[in-house]
């Protein structure tokens, strides 16, 4: 009997390893590590730390004088952002203002360059890690050591602490099957006749590091690996070639209408639309494809010009915090301290229990691979699906 649940079937473990010290306790402003007084104090806009500011407490004074937090790019319903929104709000009584929500992460690199110095430049950006890699390599983030920083995988972080990586997920195919006769369950269904004009991305992959995960996996499954990714533009250059292929960027919106019926995504997206739409009548059933199993997370950074210093580091602190992390869970979203935070008992346990276990551990392509990725999809994407 075919399973109906809208949880992914295919099982894969993911568990980032991390050791968690007191300085965690900073990120709720609980308490300090080292005596901050005997640190030469900056002004927030040059902090590498909050012992630089004189601590959490002078670091949270700041913010909450600056008043306010320009983001860009969250959706309320992508990862928890809008119980993360509210919940830094009434905790620090800080403005959060979000511009263009349903961007993607080039659309936040291209506004922070053309902002520059001024008054309306986004003060903190959440995008895919190699477009944080991008980023930092055109001298656009601030480095600033979140009180965690020691606690993330040495592997989920930049060196230099222009960016570290806060959550993540596995990429999935989302599917309407109120809609859909047999939803699919892997990259090689997406080619059968029955999916015509119904397979949709989250937005283009030169600019969406959704997408762009998505053609990673696709090539996964089709014998490209982390040093090639050209069997993912083919497999969406033959989706495009048979009809299969909608060009609709799927949103909640989208989904709940019928426009795009089958959708790859994250699977922390597609199981909140699951969640989401249930009682509107939609039953969006999720899984993670055996043949392209892809997993990676998302990368937080500062604005090296952002016009609130201190809010944008609070916020950091703020994400990266217990609270945060399990605000992130409680998403669907794998936080980067989830193990970390299963050791010291901060984790929520009934979040981390709904999420879809998985067997192995992911492997994630390095810097390289990355960059050589994505020049190969930003030189070929119109060709493929445009020819």
């Amino acid at each position: 009997m075919r399973n109906t649940t809208t949880a992914p079937r295919r099982r894969r473990a993911f568990s980032p390893a991390a050791v968690f010290g007191c300085c965690a306790l900073l990120a709720l402003g609980l308490s300090a590590c080292g005596n901050p007084s005997t640190a030469r104090l900056e002004k927030p806009s040059l902090a590498t730390s909050a012992e630089n500011v004189g601590g959490m407490r002078a670091l949270i004074a700041a913010a909450e004088k600056e008043g306010a937090l320009t983001a860009i790019a969250l959706p309320r319903d992508w990862a928890a952002y809008g119980a993360l929104i509210d919940g830094f709000e009434k905790k620090y009584r800080i403005k959060v203002t979000v511009e263009d929500p349903h961007g993607h992460s080039e659309d936040e690199i291209d506004t922070v360059k053309k902002r520059g110095k001024g008054p309306t430049a986004p003060d903190v950006i959440d995008v895919g890690d190699t477009f944080a890699r991008n980023a930092a390599a055109q001298d656009l983030l601030a480095p600033y050591k979140v009180a965690a920083y020691g606690s993330i995988p040495r592997d989920q972080k930049d060196p230099k602490a222009r960016w570290y990586n806060n959550y993540g997920g596995y990429i999935s195919i989302g599917c309407d099957a109120n809609r859909v006769k047999i939803c699919p369950e892997t990259f090689a269904d997406l080619l059968k006749p029955a999916y015509q004009g119904k397979v949709a991305l989250e937005g283009d992959p030169p600019r969406s590091a959704t997408a762009f995960a998505s053609v990673y996996a696709a090539a996964l499954a089709n014998h490209g690996s982390f040093d090639d990714i050209q069997p993912g533009l083919d497999f969406f250059a033959e989706l495009e070639k048979i009809g299969n292929f909608n060009p609709l960027h799927s949103s909640a919106a989208t989904v709940e209408d019928g426009r795009t019926p089958v959708s790859i995504n994250w699977d922390y997206i597609n199981l909140h639309y699951a969640d989401q739409l249930r009682d509107r009548g939609v039953n969006w059933q999720v899984v993670i494809p055996f043949d392209g199993s892809f997993a990676q997370y998302s990368a937080l950074a500062v604005n090296k010009n952002a016009p609130h210093p201190a809010a944008a580091r609070l916020w950091q602190e703020y994400l990266f915090s217990p609270e945060g992390q399990n605000l992130r869970l409680a998403g669907y979203a794998r936080p980067v301290l989830m193990e970390v935070m299963r050791r010291d008992g901060t984790l929520d346990k009934a979040a981390a229990a709904r999420l879809p276990t998985v067997e192995g551990t992911p492997r994630f392509p390095t810097d390289t691979q990355l960059e050589k990725a994505r020049k190969t999809v930003t030189q070929g994407w119109a060709k493929a699906v445009h020819g």
